[in-house]
């Protein structure tokens, strides 16, 4: 039976609208990195299922290959979408997007955690949070671009860009927190303070490979 032209439309559409809606995800993202308090991501928290969302919705091609791969009939898309309406709301959709959610929106809710991480710093709260928050909103274009990069065109494409995502994190993050962790530790020496949570923590994020080795050496 031939599916008809208004499903295969209706499909292209979604998948055309998968890259802007990642955009919005990670945005959504790096909104909830606040709310986790910036430098610490929870169980199950918001911010960890955003990031997943966005990698599933950029990998999402990929994904329904390897969905046909193990025997699932998935009809293909049209290469464009041929119902005028439908493709009068994929571009009224990408035009939201990029001229109003990446352009205009997220650089003003980065300025808000700037200066809501002003106002922390003088009630003497922690303005990291907000610091981390606003950082993350500002480079959400590099961060997309980064994570594109990493799409191997696969039917694993998926759990491939989870991998760089891990090795990116543990090879470039970690490192330059364990820096700023000792930094710290020297500052909070000088001022007499407590310091040995700052070095542990340093030792940690620069062992984290490491201890995943371990780990699996462990349970082996």
């Amino acid at each position: 039976m031939q599916v008809p032209q208004f499903l295969l439309d209706l499909l292209q559409l979604l998948l055309d609208l998968a890259v802007p809606a990642a955009f919005c995800t990670l945005a959504a993202a790096g909104v909830s990195l606040r709310h986790e308090g910036g430098i610490n991501f929870h169980v199950n928290g918001r911010t960890g299922k955003w990031i997943l969302w966005t990698v599933v919705l950029l990998t999402l091609p990929q994904l329904l290959s390897w969905i046909a791969a193990q025997g699932i009939n998935i009809p293909s898309g049209s290469g464009s979408v041929g119902t005028s309406w439908m493709a009068s709301m994929e571009t009224v959709f990408r035009n939201f997007v990029s001229q109003i959610v990446v352009a205009r929106l997220v650089p003003v809710l980065a300025a808000y955690f700037v200066l809501k991480a002003t106002l922390d710093g003088a009630s003497g709260e922690n303005p990291i949070a907000s610091i981390v928050a606003a950082l993350f909103l500002m480079s959400l274009s590099a961060t997309m671009q980064l994570l594109q990069g990493w799409n191997s065109g696969g039917q694993y494409a998926m759990t491939d860009m989870l991998s760089s995502l891990w090795n990116y994190i543990a090879g470039q993050i970690l490192p330059a927190a364990a820096g700023l962790a000792c930094v710290g530790a020297v500052i909070n020496f000088v001022r007499h303070r407590p310091c040995a949570r700052l070095v542990f923590a340093a030792i940690s994020f620069l062992s984290v490979s490491g201890l995943l080795s371990l780990f699996r050496a462990m349970a082996a």
